[in-house]
């Protein structure tokens, strides 16, 4: 049986054991952690992220384990709507938790996990000939037919391959899961002067919000709740509410590559999610388009088929999506989140002047996306 290693067990890296055992792989995942698990709170599965779980027969997990949201719109800072998505508009978005959405992922894939492995060396081997070879904690190793590194953002596997040129984009982002009951089924971003606060229900007790703001890379803040509440002191009521209530709050700086990988693929070795194509966090596509890599990966390369022509379909049909994607999320930025006081009146104005089915179509056609339906075949993609 054809073995493939999988580098990284978070949402991608569990997806693509799933994706990969379906497709006649035998694998073995490598988490670096002492055990599998999903740092983070929460996260919105839009459309595409659920047509991909569906291949994997996970969508009913996170149905199951997520709360159904709809898109709100946008709003100011102090709480006035600038567009109101319309009145009955479905966007099948699922707020979930991450340790949920994980867990969902896990009970579906047959994979060998090897937990506290570090990967400490990869060589990409050749398709056809040489197969590759991974090196973990300095001392194990195993040859395989396929590696896939889905190991995030500081990717080591990415880094043996291309190098590491990450470059910070000057915004930081608390996230938080708190308990609430008022908050509706409604998702609506609220953008102020280089900051945006967002919050979904994950679940019938349960809200996660988050908060992305301009901030210095780096930055030591010694009570982060504190320096959150105070962040948002004169925003909008339910803002200043779920802050609040919050026990707990996590802070990490947004990182992206410095420029755009040339291939996700080389040797034997491809690259999924944020190890191969990391964005910013504006249109909530991180961890769907990781699903979609990942099951494209089952749908694309089955074992004991010609992997050179499975990782070239891979690469034609992952690439192009990925980067526009990456690109429409640095837009989004810089519609939102990016704009100063100063550019705020304008881009205000510019938002109570669209048209709400025409905002809500151009903001949804990215999930549009569906899985390529054989060895092959080509996905649906209007994004």
């Amino acid at each position: 049986m054809d073995e493939a290693i999988v580098v990284g067990g978070g949402i991608g890296g569990m997806a693509a054991a799933a994706a990969l055992g379906r497709a006649g792989w035998r694998v073995r995942v490598l988490e670096a952690a002492p055990e599998p698990r999903e740092v983070g709170a929460g996260l919105a599965v839009t459309a595409n992220g659920v047509r991909a779980a569906a291949v994997i027969g996970a969508a009913d997990g996170i149905r199951e384990n997520g709360y159904g949201v709809r898109a709100a719109g946008t709003r100011r800072w102090d709480g006035e709507w600038l567009l109101r998505a319309p009145d009955g508009a479905g966007t099948s978005i699922t707020g979930i938790h991450r340790r949920r959405l994980h867990r969902a992922l896990a009970d579906v894939q047959q994979a060998d996990v090897v937990t506290g492995a570090q990967v400490t060396g990869i060589e990409p081997g050749t398709p056809g000939g040489e197969r590759a070879r991974v090196t973990w904690n300095g001392t194990h190793s195993a040859r395989a037919d396929l590696v896939v590194g889905a190991d995030g953002i500081r990717s080591f596997t990415r880094s043996s391959l291309f190098g590491n040129a990450l470059k910070y984009t000057g915004f930081s982002c608390w996230r938080a899961a708190t308990a609430d009951h008022l908050l509706d089924d409604r998702f609506a971003m609220t953008w102020g002067p280089r900051a945006e606060f967002g919050a979904l229900r994950i679940s019938a007790d349960e809200v996660y919000w988050y908060g992305y703001v301009a901030m210095p890379s780096g930055q030591v803040i010694a009570d982060e709740e504190r320096a959150v509440n105070e962040y948002f002191v004169d925003w909008a009521p339910d803002v200043r509410r779920l802050i609040a209530t919050t026990g707990e709050v996590i802070r990490h700086d947004v990182w992206v590559l410095a420029r755009p990988l040339p291939r996700y693929t080389a040797g034997r070795v491809v690259l999924i999610g944020d190890a191969a194509h990391p964005m910013l966090p504006t249109l909530g596509q991180g961890a769907n388009s990781a699903l979609e890599d990942a099951v494209s990966l089952g749908l694309l390369i089955p074992a004991g088929d010609h992997l050179a022509a499975g990782l070239a379909k891979y690469e034609r049909q992952r690439y192009r999506r990925t980067q526009r994607i990456v690109n429409r999320s640095a837009w989004m930025g810089r519609m939102g989140a990016e704009v100063g006081v100063r550019g705020q009146t304008l881009r205000n104005l510019m938002l109570r002047l669209t048209p709400p089915k025409a905002a809500l179509r151009n903001g949804t056609r990215i999930f549009e996306w569906t899985p390529p339906g054989s060895f092959g075949a080509q996905p649906v993609d209007h994004g």
